[in-house]
């Protein structure tokens, strides 16, 4: 899963992307480049973000979305808000990334009724103050029950299919982050698929020191190989070149192994 934020205030690229034209170059740069879905979204959820209104939001997403889904890219849409969701699944869109963690009743009509795909996300707190001290007795249980909770829910009321996403850095320290992705297994020994989104987070920078977000794709590597090794059924990532290639590294020497 590619990323294309357009948003003037990402952590990851600085707003780079905050230009409909740019960002849907780099979604279909991404699609060459080996995304199998482009993940747009229009307000920022870095620690210590503000909302966006739902009018901006909009007028960020709907052009992108709807110039990518014509070019034929399978788009998701990265959006807490379900007007928002609404008008992305008429513009093209085809799954909902809810980083909500579909909390909202309304959210799970929206994507039921368009039979849409959801990607429910684990959060503890919102964007504006998820990371003044997280605290879990156990987080790998915690979010695991959270999340089979959500799914089952989801499933009951009509949405066709779930993936699970723990929430890497989102309401959650760096010590909780190494253990989530140390105990993966446990969330894809569930039923439902598990993406895992640790690309360019702050947890690379406590661990290596890097400042720049854009120099951290080594630290991103090893953390989303070790999540594939775990039975990550999708990454979303910013380097998507760079991630085909690992994972087809990678992959050669699992088979490798297996018929050793």
């Amino acid at each position: 899963m590619g990323v294309v934020n357009v948003t003037p205030d990402s952590f990851s690229d600085g707003g780079e992307r905050f230009d409909t034209q740019r960002a849907v170059e780099a979604g279909l740069q991404q699609v060459e480049q080996g995304a199998l879905v482009v993940d747009v979204g229009g307000e920022s959820t870095r620690p210590g973000a503000a909302a966006v209104s739902e009018a901006e939001e909009s007028r960020r997403t709907l052009p992108v979305v709807a110039a990518l889904a014509r070019a034929g890219a399978i788009v998701s849409i990265d959006s807490r808000n379900p007007a928002v969701v609404e008008e992305a699944l008429e513009a093209g869109a085809r799954i909902v990334n809810d980083v909500g963690g579909l909390r909202l009743p309304s959210m799970r009509q929206v994507a039921a009724a368009a039979g849409a795909p959801v990607v429910i996300m684990h959060m503890q707190g919102e964007p504006r103050t998820m990371q003044l001290e997280p605290r879990y007795d156990d987080v790998v249980a915690e979010v695991g029950a959270y999340l089979r909770h959500a799914a089952r829910v989801a499933l009951e009321e009509g949405v066709p299919s779930v993936m699970l996403d723990p929430g890497l850095g989102f309401g959650k320290g760096v010590a909780h982050n190494l253990e989530l992705l140390r105990h993966l297994g446990a969330l894809t020994a569930d039923a439902a698929p598990v993406l895992v989104g640790a690309s360019r987070k702050s947890t690379i920078k406590a661990l290596s020191g890097e400042a720049d977000p854009r120099k951290r794709l080594p630290g991103t590597l090893v953390l989303h190989l070790r999540a594939a090794a775990a039975g990550a059924a999708m990454l979303r990532v910013h380097d998507v070149a760079e991630h085909a290639q690992a994972l087809s590294v990678w992959r050669a020497l699992e088979a490798a192994e297996v018929t050793a």
